[in-house]
């Protein structure tokens, strides 16, 4: 693809297979992602406008599939969809049903026991669901959304995450993917540090 970078930690790939945008020219990445940012302000606009009650963002299986087609499905056929090839980063495709289920448990027993608090708690729901990498692209943004929906249930503020300098080479970038490699080994002061500068507390 013309005018694609190489991001580490990322795991777009040349493959546009799926691309439901116009096929009469050739997409650079920063245009593909233009047209992700707006279908993604539509999810944003209807989960974060408002808090959205436990009917509109349930937090169950189904609903993480619809919220990553709700966000990336005026883009990309494969939206919603999981994935069943391996990526340079994620778990083992086979793998990742029974794992987003077992988050989907996990984050409604942590819920009901105030296990953590609800910092904490978007900081590990969000890492999990980068750990699992459910989707072929997307995977960041979606984790993103599924923390900040949980914090706005919760009665906090979303986190502005500054998503034009997460997407290539910035110091932003390596503090949030170091954050995340922390969080692999069980240490999540790092994210969540990162994470309430960027909530209105």
């Amino acid at each position: 693809m013309d005018g694609q970078t190489k991001i580490e930690g990322a795991t777009y790939a040349d493959d546009t297979s799926g691309l439901k945008l116009p096929s009469d020219k050739t997409y650079t990445l920063d245009e593909i992602y233009f047209y992700e940012a707006k279908n993604i302000l539509k999810a944003t606009l209807k989960y974060l406008s408002a808090v959205p009650d436990p009917k509109t963002a349930p937090f169950d299986f189904e609903w993480m599939l619809q919220l990553h087609r709700e966000m990336f499905g005026e883009v990309w056929e494969w939206a919603g969809k999981l994935r069943h090839s391996e990526l340079s980063i994620g778990i083992k495709a086979y793998l990742v049903p029974a794992e987003l289920k077992k988050l989907c448990d996990d984050l409604s027993f942590w819920r009901e026991h105030r296990t953590f608090d609800p910092v904490e708690t978007a900081a590990r729901l969000h890492h999990r669901a980068v750990w699992i990498h459910p989707f072929a692209n997307g995977n960041g943004r979606w984790a993103r959304m599924l923390a900040n929906i949980y914090l706005r249930q919760e009665g906090l503020s979303p986190v502005r995450w500054r998503e034009t300098e997460l997407s290539k080479a910035h110091p932003i970038r390596d503090r949030y993917i170091a954050a995340l490699k922390e969080a692999d080994e069980g240490e999540f002061a790092s994210l969540i540090k990162l994470m309430k500068e960027g909530i209105d507390i």
